[in-house]
């Protein structure tokens, strides 16, 4: 069973599932990769009010890197 983490975006506005929190496709190998990518994200947008991360069953298949502040697909 695999193991990554994934960011999780949190808005104002409940979304379509009754929750505040949406995420995407993007799995990391580490939380520190998640919760990265997600300070990076939070400081570019202006919707979002916060983020979490959440532990996710699948394959990791991105990586943060911290020196171009991009993802990168594994």
């Amino acid at each position: 069973m695999a193991t990554s983490y994934r960011p999780m975006m949190q808005f104002a506005e409940r979304q379509r599932d009754g929750s505040y929190f949406t995420g995407n496709g993007l799995r990391f190998a580490t939380e520190q990769e998640a919760r990265d990518q997600a300070d990076d994200l939070l400081s570019r947008w202006f919707v979002p009010t916060g983020y979490r991360v959440e532990l996710s069953a699948d394959e990791p298949n991105y990586r943060w890197d911290s020196e171009s502040h991009k993802v990168v697909a594994l």
